[in-house]
């Protein structure tokens, strides 16, 4: 999955694809280097950040969603939004999921996704984007996490989404320490066997440059490989990143050597 943010603040590549033509030609780049899926987003959620309006948030990501599925047909692409009227918009333009970093909790938003037959990934937040830094304490977080994505899961079924067509997230930086981010990325395989498939959002996060002295976020390539590096073994994950060409060459030769092994 290839991160496009259609933002002007997104803590790695906020403002740099502000223009329908930049945000268009970046998603074109990213298929071509095999992204599987494009994830289109309007609001950023970086730590610490403040909403925008929904009008605003739709103005952004429209226009490219309906371009992107005019010139690219057979690529799926997902709207990265909390919001159902968010949601149906990008859904009726083209889209084809839905990536909710509130794991579906917002009003409406299961029955639009259930309504359109479109997927969803459930991420695990307490909070929002602005406090969720606030709230990094767990007895347990991996047992605590998978609890929340089983039952957001359950909900979404209840609500109409077929349940293939649901994807779980453990929502790596969000409302986590670094110890708690790399307790569930070591714990993958035991959210694989929940039984969904699992998208996995590490690319060039804060808890990488905690880890490495500081290292800025177009500095966190190396780091951001070694993170998802464990999910060669998994069946059904799918990774979330900014640099799409590294990571399927990362894969590549990883797989290769699994293989081989």
């Amino acid at each position: 999955m290839g991160v496009l943010n259609v933002t002007p603040d997104s803590f790695s590549d906020g403002g740099r694809f502000l223009t329908r033509g930049e945000a268009v030609g970046h998603a074109l780049e990213m298929i071509q280097a095999g992204a599987d899926v494009v994830d289109v987003g309007g609001e950023s959620t970086r730590p610490g950040s403040d909403g925008v309006d929904e009008t605003i948030e739709i103005e952004r990501i429209v226009p490219v969603i309906a371009e992107l599925t005019r010139l690219r047909p057979g690529t799926p692409v997902s709207v990265d939004t909390s919001r159902a009227g968010v949601a149906e918009a990008a859904l009726a333009a083209g889209a084809s999921l839905v990536n909710d970093v509130t794991g579906g909790r917002g009003p409406g938003m299961l029955e639009v996704v259930a309504g359109r037959r479109a997927g969803i990934v459930l991420m695990h937040m307490r909070g929002e984007p602005r406090t969720m830094q606030h709230h990094t304490e767990y007895l347990d977080v991996v047992a605590e996490v998978h609890q929340f994505l089983v039952d957001r899961a359950a909900v979404a079924v209840t609500a109409g989404i077929a349940p293939d067509r649901v994807m779980v997230d453990p929502g790596i930086g969000f409302a986590k320490d670094v110890a708690g981010n790399l307790r569930l990325l070591s714990a993958l395989p035991d959210l694989a066997a929940l039984g969904y498939p699992v998208v996995v959002g590490t690319s060039r996060k804060s808890f990488i440059g905690k880890l490495v002295a500081g290292a800025s976020p177009d500095a966190r390539l190396a780091g951001s490989l070694a993170s998802i590096a464990g999910t060669v073994r998994l069946r059904r994950v799918m990774v979330r990143v900014h640099d799409v060409a590294e990571t399927i060459q990362f894969f590549t030769v990883l797989s290769a050597l699994e293989g081989a092994a």
